[in-house]
């Protein structure tokens, strides 16, 4: 029996726990700022930014900073998760608007 209380227990905060510490996709706000994210953005492509924005996409962690570089007359989009820093995208923006 006492084992068994045991294990209940563990299983009931182990499970607390995890829940815990798993991400929410509603109300998650940036770890990394807007300014950090321009310098890794500008590490990745330098040039000259035209065009920046905070958005909810696909891949990482679903937070993304997107920045529109401009270098010798072609304009790169360089993602960075907002949640960690890390490039998610590095391509040449075929995008006209």
């Amino acid at each position: 029996m006492r084992q068994w209380i045991l294990f209940a227990s563990s299983l009931a905060f182990g499970t607390a726990a995890f829940a815990a510490a798993a991400p929410t996709r509603s109300g998650m706000k940036p770890h990394v700022s807007m300014t950090e994210a321009r310098t890794i953005a500008l590490k990745t492509f330098p040039g000259k930014i035209t065009k920046e924005e905070l958005e909810k996409e696909k891949g990482g962690s679903g937070l993304r900073y997107s920045f529109d570089i401009m270098a010798r007359g072609v304009t790169h989009e360089v993602g960075v998760d907002a949640m960690d820093g890390q490039v998610l995208e590095n391509s040449i923006d075929n995008d006209k608007d």
